[in-house]
């Protein structure tokens, strides 16, 4: 029956897996993503879950054996993180190409170097062109309801591709938060098992699956073909999330909205931080600022109608990209003015900051100080570049330290070597 209990984020997917019915799940370690694989493996254990885990040497590995397993019709998962996502890149493009549906959970934290344990995007935005699908969670509820989803649209015959559900390092990956666990009846219901049939990759019976072939001509149809089910794929996420809602009582959205309807200066940011935007959007709110917050969900495929839908005919956008494209500046933003360009009606102003960076919070007052800046462009002023949020005792901090290594002999040139 369906319960309500308190667990942590990877706790969160360890259900979503369970309550699929995941049938093989290869595996490898990694920080923050081990507690998910560790948690089906006791369950797998004392009986109390079915299906087979296989700890393999590497996330390359891990990959190559969850594309081959789903190729045969099993349900499949999987997970990583950081580091690993980027191990087994080669092999994501692989499986995107070879059309199989399976479902894989990243646990983001920042890519080295330096190295770090806290999350930002730089890992999971590695992957946007991949061919997978990406649906980013902001809290443990959603970790579950996506990765059901996920099995719903991947394994779908208009779509037949790998997804990635994403969920935060340690801010949700180790927060505890009540979680509905819905029956597995209903479970069944909005998810049936799936029909090896319509995979029948067996000796007896051949299937062309476009893994090797010469020449540009058919390597570009099948190509496009991926692409042409990814874009599908927004219509098929969009079905399942009204019977989602209709077997669950939980609604969801391409694009997440919150306090929309009037609002002038619209947040976009998405992943466990948005949540920091809604209480921010609430308080600015009461400070008679007309704020709201536009959460993409759904990444991959781009869902460009329902972001124009949520942004054409506001005042400002501000766009906080928890990621940095090195010479670029942030993802998310550059997505956003994408999808915004040449339309009759769109914003009067669009700034970027990038913030979160290895998990570094953003605070009211940042938020504050952004709604500002978008007021005083959207007023007619010059709008300022995409800039790091930073402080300035965050910056003496560094400084500090910096001189201390470099009076111990630790750096060899001073300012110049971050």
């Amino acid at each position: 029956m369906t319960q309500r209990t308190l667990i942590t984020g990877n706790g969160a997917a360890a259900w979503g897996a369970r309550l699929a019915g995941a049938e093989y799940m290869p595996v490898f370690p990694i920080t923050p993503q081990t507690e998910i694989i560790e948690t089906l493996g006791d369950w797998i254990g004392k009986g109390e879950m079915g299906g087979r885990m296989v700890t393999l040497e590497s996330e390359h590995s891990m990959i190559t054996a969850a594309g081959a397993g789903a190729a045969t019709g099993v349900r499949v998962f999987t997970a990583t993180s950081s580091q690993g996502l980027l191990y087994g890149m080669e092999m994501l493009y692989t499986v995107a190409g070879w059309r199989v549906p399976l479902v894989l959970v990243n646990v983001s934290r920042g890519l080295s170097a330096p190295i770090t344990l806290e999350p930002d995007h730089n890992d999971i935005l590695a992957a946007r062109d991949s061919g997978c699908l990406q649906i980013h969670a902001a809290t443990c509820q959603e970790v579950v309801d996506a990765i059901l989803i996920a099995y719903r649209v991947a394994e779908d015959a208009r779509v037949r591709l790998p997804a990635i559900v994403n969920l935060d390092g340690f801010y949700l990956s180790f927060t505890r938060e009540p979680v509905w666990l819905p029956d597995a009846s209903k479970v069944a219901q909005f998810l049936p098992d799936m029909d090896p049939d319509e995979f029948a990759f067996r000796a007896d019976k051949p299937v062309s699956a476009a893994v090797a072939v010469l020449g540009g001509g058919p390597y570009s149809y099948f190509r496009y073909q991926t692409h042409l089910a990814a874009l599908g794929a927004v219509e098929v996420f969009e079905e399942a999330c009204v019977e989602y809602d209709r077997v669950f009582g939980r609604s969801y959205a391409p694009v997440m909205a919150h306090r929309l309807d009037d609002a002038e200066i619209v947040f976009v940011m998405m992943g466990s931080f948005a949540t920091k935007a809604m209480d921010a959007v609430d308080r600015l709110r009461a400070q008679g600022v007309k704020a709201g917050l536009a959460r993409p969900l759904l990444l991959r495929p781009w869902p460009q109608d329902a972001i124009r839908k949520a942004l054409t005919g506001r005042k400002a956008v501000v766009v906080v990209d928890q990621n940095l494209s090195m010479g670029f500046g942030g993802v998310l933003r550059g997505e956003v003015a994408s999808a915004l360009y040449g339309q009759a009606d769109a914003p009067g102003a669009l700034l970027g900051y990038v913030g979160g960076l290895g998990g570094r919070d953003i605070t009211f007052a940042e938020f504050a100080e952004m709604a500002r800046e978008a007021e005083t462009a959207a007023a007619g002023g010059e709008a300022p570049p995409t800039r790091l949020l930073y402080t300035q005792a965050e910056l003496r901090e560094v400084r500090n330290l910096q001189t201390l290594a470099h009076a111990q002999g630790l750096t060899p040139g001073g300012e110049g070597r971050s």
